[in-house]
C-alpha cells in the first residue's frame, strides 16, 4: 500500500532543519560526516530509524558519541525528526542526526572506515524467499556495512521475528563474522553483558515486550580488529 504524505511534511521537515542532512548535502556528507556536529567523535549509525525513539534514547546516553539515524520512508522520518528536535530543545547534547536515504546507498554516502556502530532494530522481514536478498542482514548488505565501519566496527541487530534471526545468523556465518553476542529473549537474559545493561529500546520493543513476546538480538563484528586492506 502506497504511504500518503503528511499534512505540511516539507513545512515541518523545515522546522527541523538544525537536525537533518539535506540529501543536497550528500557530498559533504561523503567527505566528511563530522562536519555535521559540533565536534567530531565516534560515528554510530541507525538504519531504519522509525518515529526515533531509539537514536534519541542512544544519543542521550551517549554523549561521547555521534549518531545519524537513517529511514528511508521521509513521512516516518518527519516523525522522527521531530522528536529529535524536542529531545535537543531540551538541553540534550547536540549529536544526533537524521536523513532520509536507502541502505543500498551507503557507500555512496558515507566514507570508508568511518562508523564505529552499525544499529539495525526490528527491520522488515520480507518473509517470502524470493525477497531475501531485500533483508538488511543479507550478505550483500553485510559487505556494504563492512565497507564504511572501522577496523573492530560492530553490527548490533535485534528482531522479534524468529525467522529472520535465524536468516540472519547464517549469514554472519557465511560471511565469517564473529559472533561476540546473542540471545534470544533480551529482557529476560540473565548477562552482565554491556549490550544487555546498556540497552535502549525502540517503539516496536516496547510494544512486542509488553504484548510477551521474545526480542532476539545478536552483535558481530564487521571487520577486523586490524584491517587487511579491505
Amino acid at each position: 500500500m502506497r504511504m500518503r504524505h503528511k499534512k505540511h511534511e516539507q513545512e515541518r521537515l523545515l522546522a527541523c532543519s538544525p537536525v537533518l542532512i539535506r540529501s543536497e548535502e550528500k557530498e559533504r556528507l561523503l567527505a566528511d560526516p563530522q562536519s555535521f556536529f559540533p565536534a567530531p567523535a565516534p560515528l554510530h549509525l541507525e538504519i531504519g530509524c522509525g518515529k526515533g525513539q531509539f537514536a534519541c534514547k542512544m544519543a542521550s546516553a551517549h554523549p561521547e558519541c555521534n549518531f545519524i539515524a537513517m529511514e528511508r520512508v521521509s513521512n516516518v522520518l518527519c516523525n522522527a525528526a521531530e522528536n529529535g528536535m524536542t529531545r535537543l530543545n531540551g538541553h540534550n547534547p547536540d549529536n544526533l542526526r537524521f536523513m532520509t536515504a536507502n541502505a543500498t546507498d551507503l557507500c555512496e554516502l558515507l566514507p570508508p572506515s568511518s562508523v564505529e556502530r552499525i544499529y539495525l532494530n526490528f527491520s522488515d522481514p520480507w518473509p517470502k524467499a524470493k525477497h531475501e536478498r531485500r533483508r538488511l542482514t543479507a550478505a550483500p548488505f553485510l559487505s556494504l556495512y563492512r565497507a564504511i565501519v572501522v577496523p573492530g566496527g560492530l553490527l548490533q541487530f535485534k528482531t522479534d521475528n524468529e525467522g529472520l534471526f535465524d536468516f540472519s545468523l547464517s549469514q554472519f556465518e557465511s560471511m565469517g563474522l564473529p559472533l561476540l553476542f546473542l540471545t534470544r529473549d533480551l529482557h529476560r537474559c540473565p548477562s552482565d553483558s554491556p549490550f544487555v545493561t546498556g540497552n535502549q529500546t525502540t517503539e516496536y520493543e516496547d510494544k512486542f515486550t509488553a504484548a510477551g513476546m521474545p526480542i532476539h538480538m545478536a552483535v558481530v563484528r564487521l571487520k577486523d580488529e586490524v584491517s587487511h586492506g579491505e
